[in-house]
């Protein structure tokens, strides 16, 4: 049994983690996000991604990185995210990347699927040339309507 704290890599850890996987023949699936505030959406999203192959890897947008896309945000500290997204069973690791992009970690990686939820064309997505070119897939999955971290802090703030 792997630990939540086991799940959460070093990009150095992963890629040997990754290299490990696809050595066994296990085909690798990354995403990514910054998971502030984790909700039905996200689960939904992440056991989609993870039922497209063998081995899923959450990118997760560091506090400074998340900052920099959506001003006031995280609500909740990188810490926090990575360790929730960990101890979800369908999730296989979880490394942080600070760069605005996830670009350089999926270079490293080089995931045999990367996928996004359908909210993204397949042009749209970080990433969808390299994979593509190195034979991969980039799917994307449906997302479950009304849920997003932006709409429970409204609703918070509106008190209902």
């Amino acid at each position: 049994m792997q630990w939540s704290k086991d799940k959460i890599m070093s990009r150095t850890a992963l890629a040997a983690t990754v290299a490990a996987w696809k050595a066994e023949g296990r085909k690798v699936v990354f995403t990514n996000g910054c998971f502030d505030l984790l909700h039905l959406g996200h689960v939904d999203y992440l056991e989609k991604a993870r039922h497209l192959g063998d081995a899923l890897v959450v990118g997760v947008n560091t506090d400074a990185s998340v900052s920099c896309i959506k001003p006031g945000r995280p609500l909740q500290d990188e810490v926090s995210r990575t360790r929730i997204l960990a101890s979800l069973l369908f999730v296989d690791a979880v490394v942080l990347f600070d760069e605005p992009t996830p670009l350089a970690l999926i270079e490293e990686t080089l995931p045999d699927i990367l996928v996004k939820g359908d909210d993204y064309a397949i042009s749209g997505i970080v990433g969808h040339e390299l994979v593509l070119q190195n034979g991969g897939q980039v799917l994307t999955v449906p997302l479950v309507a009304g849920y997003s971290t932006t709409r429970i802090v409204e609703r918070i703030l509106k008190g209902s």
